[in-house]
């Protein structure tokens, strides 16, 4: 593999940037899409999924392309980091285009790492233009950083949780080809190819100790593709990714789990075969959920 991206930092166009506070615990993770933006629908599910301009991915609603997407950790608080990516857009003329000025549409997700480290160390405006302005086509870095730094799994003992981290990768099949990010944060344990646990207690939710709290638990998932999609196709895909985490996380999409799936896709290549698409990010979005854990746990 030398010399061979193995992130998704290798579909052409996307970069990756983050900015990581390894003191406080928490950081976020910015996928700058090429200027042109890219075609894009989310998947929210759970209680209590933390978002910005969520609403705005769905297939009704009249804008398709964004033109970068934020992951952070600092629950609501971290959204503010979306500002800062907004700045660094604007300063390069990237956004859609209004009659007045170019408007970066920049959707965002949060999961909730308060409790890991420092609770008032929170990503905001300024650490989002930091990892805007550190993103680059380069492999991405991957386990304990960026969003993934405060990122844990296996919480619902209420003890014993491991890191989750933050993982990446890229995959190609008869020349369809997705790269994906995962924030892996969920209160079920990660599951590895053959099922047994990779990150967990992995006694199962009926070893319950205590109440999870309705907001410490979500997994964020990015999907990026050159293959031509609709919004509506993109919507299909982001779900098919949501369906992905119940293969490799369990218990996944608890009443204490806020999962949220983006796809994006350039438009660069003529659509793919959906059923071979839809099987490839079902694979790489499992794979990456376990190059997260995999790279937290070297990281240690």
């Amino acid at each position: 593999m030398s010399g061979v991206n193995p992130t998704l930092t290798a579909i052409p166009g996307f970069r990756v940037g983050h900015w990581t506070d390894p003191v406080g615990l928490t950081g976020c993770t910015v996928i700058l899409c090429p200027d042109a933006g890219a075609v894009a629908s989310a998947s929210f599910l759970g209680p209590s999924p933390g978002t910005r301009e969520g609403v705005l991915l769905a297939p009704g609603k009249k804008v398709e392309r964004v033109h970068a997407l934020l992951l952070t950790g600092g629950s609501a608080f971290g959204l503010a980091a979306a500002a800062g990516v907004v700045r660094v857009l604007e300063e390069r003329g990237v956004g859609h285009e209004t009659p007045w000025a170019r408007v970066p549409i920049v959707p965002a997700a949060v999961i909730y790492d308060l409790g890991v480290g420092d609770p008032g160390a929170r990503p905001g405006e300024r650490e989002g233009e930091a990892a805007a302005r550190a993103a680059s086509s380069d492999p991405v870095p991957r386990g304990r950083v960026g969003a993934g730094m405060g990122a844990t799994a296996g919480k619902y003992l209420g003890v014993g949780a491991v890191p989750g981290g933050l993982g990446s990768v890229y995959m190609e099949r008869h020349g369809v080809r997705v790269g994906a990010l995962a924030v892996v944060n969920p209160i079920g344990d990660v599951l590895d190819e053959r099922g047994g646990v990779l990150a967990g207690p992995g006694v199962g939710p009926g070893a319950l100790a205590f109440t999870p709290g309705e907001i410490e638990s979500t997994t964020l998932i990015a999907v990026a593709t050159e293959h031509t999609l609709t919004k509506a196709d993109a919507r299909r895909f982001a779900d098919a990714a949501q369906t992905a985490l119940g293969r490799v996380i369990a218990p996944s999409h608890t009443f204490w789990d806020g999962d949220s799936a983006f796809m994006l896709s350039s438009c660069t290549l003529p659509p793919a075969d959906p059923l071979l698409l839809g099987a490839l990010v079902q694979e790489a979005v499992c794979a990456a959920v376990r190059d997260a854990v995999r790279s937290a746990a070297g990281a240690e």
